[in-house]
């Protein structure tokens, strides 16, 4: 892996401005999304600033390369960690960048009491790829549900 410097922190509301240009541009590019400054600002904060939300933030170099956002959901007997977003700038996509934010995640999740981690991907062979390399699994309990009301 070809890296600067690499460090993590903690993401709070107030990187929200920090990571705006990394979220619109690998989700409209990447994802082929419509993310405007208003739009993607408000997704981040909703995440962040919810009851449990958590973010983490990898820099190299003292600049964003990437993050993750999510929340911890308590349940009767345990608490997960639900994992809403994770983003690699675009030109260090496929470097081990995601791979080590997400390591990075797993290990400061699971020290703040989260006995697993939830999420949910795209359904496609990259992202099948990623996240079965990283041991997560497809659940067979679930069935993702949803009802689009007609404009």
């Amino acid at each position: 892996m070809d890296n600067g410097r690499l460090s993590f922190r903690k993401m709070g509301l107030s990187d929200t401005e920090t990571v705006l240009a990394l979220y619109m541009d690998y989700y409209n590019t990447c994802e082929e999304g419509q993310w405007t400054e208003d739009t993607a600002g408000r997704r981040i904060r909703q995440v962040l600033g919810m009851d449990g939300g958590w973010g983490l933030l990898l820099e190299e170099d003292s600049r964003p390369a990437g993050f993750a956002m999510g929340y911890f959901k308590p349940y009767d007997d345990l608490t997960s960690f639900v994992l809403e977003e994770t983003v690699i700038t675009r030109a260090r996509q496929g470097k081990g960048l995601g791979t080590l934010l997400l390591a990075g995640v797993e290990r400061r999740v699971q020290e703040l009491g989260a006995a697993g981690v939830e999420l949910s991907a795209v359904n496609d062979e990259v992202h099948h790829r990623f996240y079965s390399r990283a041991g997560y699994r497809d659940v067979k309990n679930f069935v993702p549900k949803c009802k689009w009301f007609s404009s």
